[in-house]
């Protein structure tokens, strides 16, 4: 399998929808799950699981590795994402770039990383590690953020490029973090897409953000809002179609106003890559070679 295998556009399954899920009438091309929610026996949830894995192609994205952490790595919680993955062999898994706890007390967020070539290097030991431990390759996503750290050596998209070239794994680009942080940060963000190695993205997320005034925050309970979606179809232009998720966390709108945003997602891809070949008289994507990405059920 290709980190450029095009599942189409996709929807996060959230508990509002199971309903629809256990029908069958959700209708998405495919759904990411977060993985922690699954990770239990019993009740509702694997009825639900089995029921969405029956209709289309799953993924599992998690919130809580702390792959940028100091403690080490958690060893039940590996071993339960293993199990949970042998049993519903998703399409991938994904996580963050981040931290999220220290001395074994867990902050409920993703916070930020130093962008040092020390903590680069120590990341991307981890990263192996876990894709060791899971028997698979996994993409890593970029988080917004909103306080640097002097120490930082390295622009974010070096960062994140160097940890997945010495990690060797892939990229989960969101891009509404990126246009969250550009803002918040006065970077540019044309230039962080520059800076994207393009063969290791293998999904992209959309969402909505709030608009503080005087900074974004990344909410996930808003639409797809224009800049985003802006910067989007520059994605598309330079990485080529991608499994595409449309992401909302809170203010969860009804099933068919998310399906109309993968669709809007669908749309806007389209337009991308015929604005592209309009414009140049061909198409592809800046490095047309993709890193092999193994089956996560392997």
């Amino acid at each position: 399998m290709a980190l450029h295998s095009h599942l189409g556009h996709g929807i996060g399954l959230r508990p509002p929808h199971y309903p629809h899920v256990l029908d069958g009438s959700a209708r998405a091309d495919w759904f990411e799950i977060i993985s922690e929610n699954f990770m239990v026996a019993g009740g509702r949830v694997p009825a639900v699981l089995e029921a969405a894995r029956r209709q289309a192609p799953i993924v599992l994205h998690g919130v809580s590795m702390s792959l940028g952490g100091v403690d080490p790595l958690n060893e039940r919680y590996l071993g339960e994402l293993k199990q949970l993955i042998e049993r519903i062999e998703p399409a991938w898994v994904s996580d963050h770039l981040c931290w999220g706890g220290f001395g074994r007390h867990y902050a409920h967020d993703l916070l930020p990383l130093p962008f040092t070539e020390e903590a680069l290097a120590h990341v991307a030991a981890r990263i192996r590690y876990v894709q060791d431990r899971l028997g698979c390759r996994i993409l890593i996503e970029n988080v917004s953020s909103y306080v640097t750290f002097t120490h930082s050596a390295l622009p974010e998209w070096e960062f994140l490029a160097g940890v997945a070239e010495a990690a060797d794994c892939g990229i989960l680009l969101d891009v509404n973090n990126i246009y969250v942080s550009s803002v918040n940060h006065g970077f540019d963000a044309q230039k962080y897409l520059a800076g994207v190695p393009v063969e290791r993205v293998g999904q992209i997320h959309l969402a909505g953000h709030q608009n503080n005034g005087t900074h974004l925050i990344d909410t996930h309970d808003h639409p797809v809002p224009s800049p985003v979606w802006d910067l989007y179809r520059d994605a598309i232009r330079r990485v080529g179609p991608v499994s595409t998720l449309i992401e909302r966390d809170d203010n969860i709108p009804e099933l068919s106003e998310l399906l109309a945003e993968a669709e809007m997602a669908r749309q806007a891809e389209a337009e991308a890559i015929d604005g592209a070949v309009l414009e140049h008289g061909t198409w592809s994507p800046s490095n047309p070679t993709p890193v092999a990405l193994r089956p996560a059920s392997l």
